[in-house]
This record gives C-alpha cells, sequence and structure tokens, in this order.
C-alpha cells in the first residue's frame, strides 16, 4: 500500500495537490485530524478494495493544537514499520500573502494573531518540525497551477517505494533560488546565447541552443565534473534513506544554459536507469 501524507502551510497548493493525486488514482481524504492518521492507514490496510491501495490524506494547521499529534501517530506508524511518506507543500511568505488577499479567505491562525502575516509567520514556525521530516517539499512560490500538476504526477504517478527521485530543475537566478534544492549549480560561468541575435528567441530545448552551448569545451568540462559529482553523490544520499533530491541548474533567466545542462543531467540519469524527473521553471517566462 502507498499512504500519501500531505501537509504543509495553508495558501501553499495543497488542495490543489490532492486533487491531482485524485486524478493519478490516490483515494484522498482531506482535513484528517492528526490523531486519526495512524487508526485510517490500519483500517486502510485491512480493506480488501483494490481503490484502498493507494492513499493521500491532508491534515495541516486547520486541526488547531491537536496537530502535534500527527508526531504521535507517525511515530506509532514507525514503530509498526509501516511505510508512509510526507509531502510538504510551501511558498514564500510574500506569495502567500498575496494569495490569501487574492482569494480573501482567512488564515486558520488568523484569531490567534494580529494580522495575516503574523499567523503566516506562526504557522511557518509550528511546521518546521514536519517540513524537516517531509520525504518531498515542493515549493509553490513560482509555479503555476499546470506546473504543480506537472511535478505531483512526475513524483507519483509512479511506484514511490521504488527510492530515490531526482529531479533535474533548471531555473533562473533572476527570478530566485529554488527553495527545494538539494544541490544547485551555477551554469552563468558559460557561453551566453542570448547574446547571439538569431538564438536570443530559443531556449535550450531547441536543439540550435542546444548545440551552441554544447560546442565549448568549457561546457563540456563543466558537464563532465558535474555529473561525476552527481554519480559519487547519488549512493551516498540513498544509503541516507532520502526519497527525493532536487538538482537545480541556473543560469541568468532560466531559458538557455541552465536548460541546455539540465537536459545533458536528465539524459545521464536516465541512461543509468535513475528514476528522474526533468523540470524547467522559468523557460516560459518572459
Amino acid at each position: 500500500m502507498e499512504f500519501i501524507i500531505i501537509t504543509g502551510l495553508s495558501g501553499a497548493g495543497k488542495s490543489v495537490a490532492m486533487k491531482n493525486m485524485e486524478d493519478i488514482g490516490y483515494y484522498c481524504v482531506d482535513n484528517i485530524p492528526p490523531m486519526l492518521v495512524s487508526i485510517f492507514y490500519e483500517l486502510c490496510e485491512k480493506s480488501t478494495d483494490e481503490h484502498m491501495k493507494k492513499i493521500a490524506v491532508v491534515t495541516d494547521i486547520r486541526a488547531g493544537d491537536v496537530f502535534d499529534d500527527l508526531f504521535a501517530s507517525l511515530d506509532k506508524l514507525k514503530a509498526a514499520n509501516k511505510k508512509y511518506k510526507i509531502l510538504f507543500l510551501d511558498a514564500r511568505d510574500d506569495v502567500l500573502l498575496r494569495r490569501f488577499k487574492e482569494t480573501r479567505r482567512k488564515h486558520p491562525l488568523s484569531e490567534n494573531s494580529a494580522s495575516t502575516e503574523s499567523a503566516v509567520m506562526m504557522e511557518r514556525e509550528l511546521l518546521m518540525p514536519v517540513k524537516a521530516r517531509s520525504d518531498y517539499v515542493i515549493d509553490t512560490s513560482l509555479l503555476s497551477t499546470t506546473q504543480l500538476r506537472e511535478r505531483i504526477t512526475s513524483l507519483f504517478l509512479g511506484n514511490v517505494s521504488l527510492g530515490l527521485t531526482v529531479t533535474c530543475m533548471s531555473f533562473g537566478f533572476k527570478y530566485g533560488l529554488p527553495a527545494e534544492a538539494d544541490l544547485v549549480f551555477d551554469v552563468r560561468c558559460l557561453p551566453n546565447p542570448f547574446y547571439i541575435p538569431e538564438l536570443k528567441q530559443h531556449t535550450g530545448l531547441e536543439e540550435c541552443v542546444y548545440n551552441y552551448v554544447m560546442k565549448f569545451d568549457q561546457s563540456k568540462g563543466y558537464a563532465q565534473r558535474m555529473l561525476d559529482l552527481v554519480d559519487y553523490s547519488l549512493p551516498l544520499y540513498r544509503s541516507e534513506g532520502k526519497s527525493q533530491l532536487v538538482i537545480a541548474i541556473g543560469c541568468t533567466g532560466g531559458k538557455h544554459r541552465s536548460v541546455t545542462l539540465t537536459r545533458v543531467l536528465y539524459k545521464h540519469l536516465l541512461d543509468g536507469g535513475q528514476r528522474t524527473i526533468v523540470h524547467h521553471r522559468d523557460v516560459t517566462k518572459h
């Protein structure tokens, strides 16, 4: 049985994530009290219904003070050698505040806080221990609904018990570092197609840009050293029991060099039999 616990900050996209999980065949339950997580797990495990073999539950700060009971439930499952994964949805404070303003919804902790801003800060502090125990962390600050759906589908459409999943992500430094990145490679030192008129409007997804970037010795040398480091690191992360590794490769705008090198890394990992997904965060931004 696959059992996914979805949690995270209010406004970070848990409802969207749950709908996406339903779309790929998970039986989903929203706003389950933390104290009931372990009990619900046992009930699902006993069920003979095939629909109950892939489960996703959402539990969050709406449960109030009893959210602390989540740790008791998780410890109970761990003691019984029950397998589960935690997906944590995160976002920057300014993004969360904008989303609450746009939807005009109250923050679950607003009654205990002087403002929505202080409520967001309080929730972030309360959820830090949960985030630290999470297997997957997705920062939705710069993701569209479609991009979040793609990330969810890529992570969970297969068998999540297969071990380490590597996400290869390209990004632009001008839009900010990916908060969920475990390893970051800066390729702004490589030749930039942006300054070639006939390549400026193209991206690293196209062969004209890819071939331009990779024809240089410094690009080939950088790529080889990057692959060597990743190959050396992956067994170490596996032995640590890590479920997700996010490798982010950044250039200035996230359209040319970072996309090209991300393609190189993605192909290398796929050819080696590694469960890998790719995400070009900023390639469509103007």
